[in-house]
């Protein structure tokens, strides 16, 4: 009598492709935050970096530090400061992501 089951082979190729998948969502998160991160600084490099507040600024983007941010660049041009808001969106998703 024969029994069907999975093959090892099988088994061990399914389990991997399982971990892939989830490091790939695991890293996916990190990916955005970096690239919001990484796009928003070199916009305020280029507009704001004379502004006042940009080095911390710069230092609260990296630092996941939402608060301490937005406080730095709230004296800034509006448009300046709101385009970089937008840009740096992403960067403050650390705590959701999973």
């Amino acid at each position: 009598m024969r029994t069907s089951s999975v093959q090892p082979k099988h088994y061990v190729t399914s389990a991997l492709r399982k971990l892939v998948e989830e490091a790939r969502h695991v890293n996916s998160n990190r990916d955005k935050v970096r690239r919001s991160q990484e796009i928003a600084y070199k916009f305020m490099s280029a507009m704001a970096g004379d502004l006042p507040g940009f080095e911390e600024a710069t230092r609260a983007l990296f630092a996941g530090d939402h608060e301490q941010f937005h406080s730095l660049i709230s004296s800034w041009p509006v448009d300046v400061r709101d385009y970089v808001r937008k840009l740096s969106a992403s960067a403050f998703q650390r705590e959701h992501a999973t």
